[in-house]
C-alpha cells in the first residue's frame, strides 16, 4: 500500500474534464487538498464540486496556464488555500487536428503553446513551493503519441507531446538536488469527453487496436500519476509509465487478429 498523500497540496491543470478531472478525484478521494485549475472558472467550479459532494477537499481556479502571469497566480492560489504545494499535475492540452499540407503556423504555435510551453510555465510556477517542502513531485501528462507512435494530423500534438519528454529528463536532473521529481504518463487510447458525438465505428476501430480489447478510463491514467506522486516513488525521477493496455505492442493489426479475437 503506497503511503497516505492525505492532507498534501495538489494542483491539477487542464481540471475540469477527461484525463484530468479523473486525477483531481482519484487524488482528493485518498484525501489530498486538490486545486482544480481550468481556463473557465465555471468548470472548474462545477468540477471541484462533484468532488466535494464524494467527500474530497477541491476548489476550483481559473487560468490559461500558457501565460505565465495565469500560471503564477495559479501557483499563488495553492499556497494560499492549502498553505504550500507539494504534487503538480501538469495536463493540460489540446488536440485539434490537421493535416501538414494545410496546417498553418498559428495552428502549430497554439498547439505547441498549450501544450508545451503550458507545462514550462506551470512547472517554473511551481519550483519553490514544491522545493520547500523536500518531496515535491511533479507528473507531467503526455501521450503515446509523438513519443512512441504517430498519427495523420497530429504532427504539432505528437511534437509537443515529445517535447515534454525531452523537458521532463532535463528538468528532473535540475530538480533533483532540490528534492523534486519529474515523471510523466503516457496514455494510450482514453475514453474521455473528447470521444463524445465520434460514432460508434470510430470507438470499435480505436478499441479494435487495444490488445486487451477495451478503451482505458481515467482512472487508469490517474493511479499512474498517484504512484509517481507516492513517497514509495520518490528515487523515480525522469521516467514515464505507458498507460495503453498494450496498444503499442503490436507490430502490425495482424498480430492481434492472430488471437483469435
Amino acid at each position: 500500500m503506497l503511503t497516505s498523500i492525505a492532507g498534501r497540496s495538489v494542483i491539477v491543470t487542464g481540471a475540469s474534464r477527461g484525463i484530468g478531472r479523473g486525477m483531481a478525484r482519484v487524488f482528493a478521494a485518498k484525501g489530498a487538498k486538490v486545486l482544480v485549475v481550468s481556463r473557465d472558472q465555471a468548470q472548474a467550479d462545477a468540477a471541484a464540486a462533484a468532488i466535494r459532494d464524494e467527500g474530497g477537499s477541491a476548489s476550483g481556479f481559473a487560468a490559461d496556464v500558457a501565460d505565465a502571469g495565469a500560471a503564477a497566480r495559479m501557483a499563488e492560489a495553492a499556497i494560499d488555500r492549502h498553505g504550500g504545494i507539494d504534487i503538480l499535475c501538469a495536463n493540460a492540452g489540446i488536440f485539434p487536428g490537421a493535416k501538414l499540407s494545410e496546417m498553418t503556423l498559428e495552428q502549430w504555435n497554439h498547439v505547441l503553446s498549450n501544450n508545451l510551453s503550458s507545462t514550462f510555465l506551470s512547472v517554473s510556477a511551481c519550483i519553490p513551493a514544491l522545493a520547500r517542502t523536500g518531496r515535491g513531485r511533479i507528473v507531467i501528462t503526455s501521450s503515446i503519441t509523438g513519443p512512441i507512435t504517430g498519427s495523420p494530423g497530429w504532427s504539432h500534438y505528437g511534437a509537443s507531446k515529445a517535447g515534454q519528454l525531452g523537458f521532463m529528463r532535463t528538468a528532473a536532473i535540475e530538480l533533483a538536488p532540490r528534492g523534486i521529481t519529474v515523471n510523466a504518463v503516457l496514455p494510450g487510447n482514453i475514453r474521455t469527453e473528447g470521444l463524445d458525438g465520434v460514432g460508434g465505428d470510430y470507438i470499435a476501430k480505436m478499441t479494435a487496436s487495444v490488445p486487451q480489447g477495451r478503451l482505458g478510463g481515467v482512472e487508469d491514467i490517474a493511479y499512474a500519476a498517484l504512484f509517481f506522486a507516492s513517497d514509495e516513488a520518490g528515487y523515480v525521477t525522469g521516467q514515464t509509465i505507458v498507460v495503453d493496455g498494450g496498444q503499442v505492442l503490436p507490430e502490425s493489426l495482424s498480430a492481434l487478429e492472430e488471437m483469435g479475437g
